[in-house]
């Protein structure tokens, strides 16, 4: 009962922003017939286009036939959704599913490296931290921390892309890949791929791992104070012994829905990385479809963003109490 309780809060929840993205688009000024009418005639066609022609092309391009009642339109909407069809985009006159398809492997790549960086080093630090706890090494190791968590990973971006590909042009600014090379398994294309990622990837460790430090900081100088870990010590467990098996893994332990939420919200801040770095990913997609008024796109992408979130938070949810034993299922911590 509780997976499937789960399963439907989730469900109820990404039908809500179906549903809040179907109201937006209604809302924004214009709408999609005003601007398919005026594409038609940018493109040459006649100024008399009529009102059925224009609501055709509408539900071609977004499966929205404004000519229909307002709640024909969202069933049908949230129908074609749920089956996987996201319309077409204005735009790139490609299917917006194909789109993401080709865009959601290189935002994938570049924020599973990130997160995975950013935890690993955030952990090892922060547990080297709390053994040091109140040496000079530790409240150093705070401060920059501290500081690194503060900064906005888009303003270590565009410092990075200043002073690395700019001023020093050790590493390329913009772009997934090196222009005339040939996608494939060649170590050409791959070291292409790896140099491109690393600003990026960059970026967001920086700025992030100081956050997972502290946190894995004040999880294990916790840990250290417990009771069991004087009896260990008492007994003559080895101290690399309960520095990793009792103290380490019991801190970590915490975060383990930080991590799950992490990863799902990096897909949303990835927007504006992708747009300084000109990586195309989902979150260029989205700006370039909101600059174009390209809705197809624009709605087809957030939807996919917000749905990578729900799966995030409802692994970490479901998982939690398998991690950590002492969690019941049934109990009160939730993602969300």
């Amino acid at each position: 009962m509780y997976v499937v309780k789960r399963v439907a809060q989730a469900f109820v929840t990404f039908v809500s922003v179906v549903t809040i993205t179907f109201a937006l688009v209604r809302a924004i000024p214009g709408g999609p017939a005003d601007f398919i009418r005026a594409q038609v005639m940018q493109a040459g066609g006649s100024s008399e286009v009529s009102m059925s022609e224009i609501n055709s092309l509408v539900e071609s391009y977004t499966n929205i036939d404004p000519s229909t009642p307002l709640h024909v339109q969202y069933f049908n909407y949230l129908t074609s959704v749920l089956q996987g069809d996201l319309g077409t985009s204005v735009w790139y006159s490609r299917p917006v599913a194909d789109i993401i398809a080709d865009a959601a492997p290189w935002t994938i790549f570049l924020l599973t490296i990130s997160i995975l960086l950013t935890f690993a080093i955030g952990i090892v630090l922060g547990a080297v931290m709390a053994y040091l706890e109140g040496t000079r090494f530790d409240s150093s190791s705070t401060v920059v921390s501290m500081f690194l968590n503060s900064v906005p990973y888009y303003i270590a971006a565009i410092f990075l892309v200043y002073v690395v590909s700019i001023q020093l042009g050790m590493l390329p600014q913009s772009g997934r890949f090196a222009s005339g090379l040939d996608p494939g398994l060649n170590v050409e294309f791959i070291v292409s791929v790896f140099r491109h990622a690393i600003l990026p990837i960059v970026s967001l460790v920086a700025t992030g791992f100081g956050g997972v430090a502290i946190t894995m900081r004040g999880n294990a100088v916790q840990e250290i104070g417990e009771d069991y870990i004087r009896v260990a010590h008492l007994r003559g467990v080895p101290g690399k012994r309960i520095a990793t098996r009792y103290v380490g893994r019991n801190a970590v332990l915490p975060m383990y829905t930080n991590f799950m939420i992490a990863v799902g919200f990096m897909f949303g801040g990835s927007v504006i990385l992708e747009e300084i770095f000109a990586y195309e990913g989902l979150g260029l997609y989205l700006l370039q479809a909101i600059e174009a008024r390209d809705y197809p796109l624009m709605m087809g992408t957030f939807l996919i963003i917000s749905l990578a979130v729900l799966i995030c938070i409802l692994i970490a949810d479901l998982t939690y109490s398998k991690i950590d034993p002492r969690i019941s299922d049934q109990g009160s911590r939730e993602a969300y």
